[in-house]
């Protein structure tokens, strides 16, 4: 072979080149030009665009769903323009995106090749009916697993367990395969067993009814049980049967934890309603029908301090809760102690007047609520860190709102214990409680105690108004809704009796919880009142007896 071995002295001249050399490198950049700009302007896949502009709409649906399933840039501004009704069809069956914005006649863009034209005449509007929008739910709950935000794929998890699609399987494993978090990872793991259970193949169908044993999501259960009714294939229906088993049992459990958990949360909010009821009937023997209408005044104060936290501390709105508790207290107290001061303290020894009096102060308080505020309810937030909740065995939500409740309930207790038993002032209570006139003989100022005693029970009662805040919209009929449960526990639990208070609020709540769900509401009630009765007649004194020798 013969090589040139002339020292190289530059690029020959173009005239010298060869016709031939050219006209092939120009003619293979060429064709790989048009090859990058023909593939550039594919740029969604013309079988499945096509479906839209036909009558189909199983067609339809399909479509969407692989458009979700692709998931490029491209096919999410598709799906949009789908949704904003931004997609129109031609009379040959064209599909194109309209653009409303656009100032010249070049309005519309052909996804397929992405050729800018005018709107042809006679192009209709592609309309979305509620079958397509679910479709484009679906879809776009698919693309959404893709977001970089935790609680985006979270919520579009949840979205597709409702309706997802056989079409978005690759991209929901491709998803879960990626996943991180293990809420996620656990609901896209019921959507791909769900669609597997849809596979022609049987071994599939089997593994998806068995994996779905692990989870306690109850909107599965009708899935499995209709897979029984209509599963050609024994093993699968075996898988199935075994899965409802599990589930159904799971279901069961979470139940009765929930009801366990609202029903110490109910106790504990009788027993902030309770606890300054049982502090002044158990030492002064008073029937307070007012006594509700200071959980009210409590609930109203914690709006007012709300208020003004929100036009004067915004930035400090997240805790206008903790700033609430001393002012509701306060307030409660004194208007407890001015109350006793003014009306109760003449009518010691005669109970028919002391209810009448008090149930009359109850009115006027509601009344002059009304007056103020108006006779509508008002809305007092949570915290952003009270709001939400936690979620266990997969379907029992525990609210932060109700956890920070029963938590605040227990520290109120404890120091009331402490009041009583550790101070000065807790010695005379008990020591008035349990023999007045002695007491009174030793020295004791009995009437001073008396009204610091009923102030502490109107403050508790403010309390308690600031948790029933928590939990509902405030009204001035608040209070009336747990003056009669609030006597119930006293009475169950035993005059004065700090324990008893405890154990009757808390066998009251369990029981109220676990009986609604059997018998409703208003029966659940009739209920426990009827037991109640029954058990005082049996033993008057409560369920625990005061100690001591009490002189009338």
């Amino acid at each position: 072979m013969n090589l040139d071995t002339r020292p190289f002295r530059g690029p020959a001249p173009f005239a010298s080149r060869g016709v031939r050399g050219l006209t092939a490198r120009t003619l293979a950049v060429l064709a790989c030009l048009l090859a990058f700009m023909s593939a550039a302007q594919a740029l969604l896949p013309k079988d499945v665009v096509a479906p839209l502009g036909g009558d189909d709409s199983d067609a339809k649906v399909a479509a969407i769903a692989s458009l979700g399933a692709i998931a490029t840039p491209e096919s999410i501004a598709f799906l949009k323009a789908l949704r904003d009704e931004n997609v129109s069809v031609t009379t040959e069956g064209r599909v194109l995106v309209v653009n409303p914005d656009a100032t010249t006649e070049q309005n519309a863009t052909d996804p397929v090749t992405g050729e800018t034209l005018a709107l042809p005449e006679g192009a209709d509007t592609l309309t979305i009916s509620n079958l397509l929008r679910g479709a484009l739910d679906a879809a776009e709950s698919g693309l959404r697993l893709l977001s970089p935000d935790v609680a985006v794929r979270r919520d579009a998890a949840r979205s597709l367990q409702d309706h997802a699609d056989p079409e978005q399987l690759p991209l929901i494993k491709k998803a879960l395969a990626a996943e991180k978090d293990e809420s996620t990872r656990e609901s896209l793991a019921i959507v791909v067993s769900v669609l597997e259970l849809k596979s022609p193949d049987v071994a599939t169908r089997k593994l998806a009814a068995e994996r779905l044993a692990e989870t306690s999501n109850g909107q599965v259960r009708p899935l499995l049980a209709a897979l029984i009714e209509t599963e050609p294939d024994a093993g699968v229906r075996s898988a199935a049967a075994v899965s409802l088993h599990e589930i159904d049992g799971r279901l069961k459990r979470a139940e009765w934890m929930g009801n366990a958990f609202y029903g110490i949360s109910l106790a504990s909010i009788l027993l902030l309603a309770a606890l300054g009821l049982a502090i002044t009937f158990g030492l002064m023997g008073i029937i307070n029908m007012a006594h509700g209408e200071l959980l009210m005044i409590g609930a109203y104060a914690t709006y007012l301090v709300q208020l003004v936290f929100r036009k004067y501390f915004p930035g400090a709105i997240e805790w206008y809760v903790i700033a609430a508790l001393p002012v509701a207290f306060v307030i409660a107290a004194a208007i407890g102690m001015a109350l006793e001061r003014g009306v109760i303290r003449w009518l010691y020894g005669r109970p028919l007047e002391t209810l009448l009096a008090t149930w009359g102060i109850s009115l006027i308080l509601m009344q002059t609520v009304r007056s103020i505020f108006g006779a509508q309810n008002v809305e007092v937030s949570n915290p952003q860190w009270m709001s939400g909740g936690i979620t266990i065995l997969g379907g029992v939500t525990l609210a932060w709102n109700r956890i920070v409740i029963v938590v605040f309930a227990a520290l109120v207790v404890l120091l009331v214990w402490m009041l009583l038993n550790k101070t000065r002032l807790g010695l005379f209570v008990r020591a008035v409680t349990q023999n007045r006139r002695m007491a009174d003989c030793v020295g004791v100022p009995t009437g001073r105690v008396d009204m610091l005693t009923f102030g502490l029970g109107s403050g508790i009662a403010g309390l308690g108004g600031v948790a029933l805040s928590q939990l509902g919209n405030v009204g001035p009929d608040l209070g009336q809704s747990y003056i009669v449960d609030s006597f119930m526990v006293v009475v169950l639990g035993g005059v004065g009796q700090l324990a008893g208070t405890i154990i009757a609020a808390l066998g009251l709540g369990e029981v109220n919880k676990f009986l609604e769900p059997v018998a409703g509401a208003v029966l659940a009630k009739i209920c426990i009142l009827v037991v109640i009765v029954l058990f005082i007649q049996k033993r008057p004194q409560g369920l625990f007896a005061l100690k001591g020798r009490q002189v009338d």
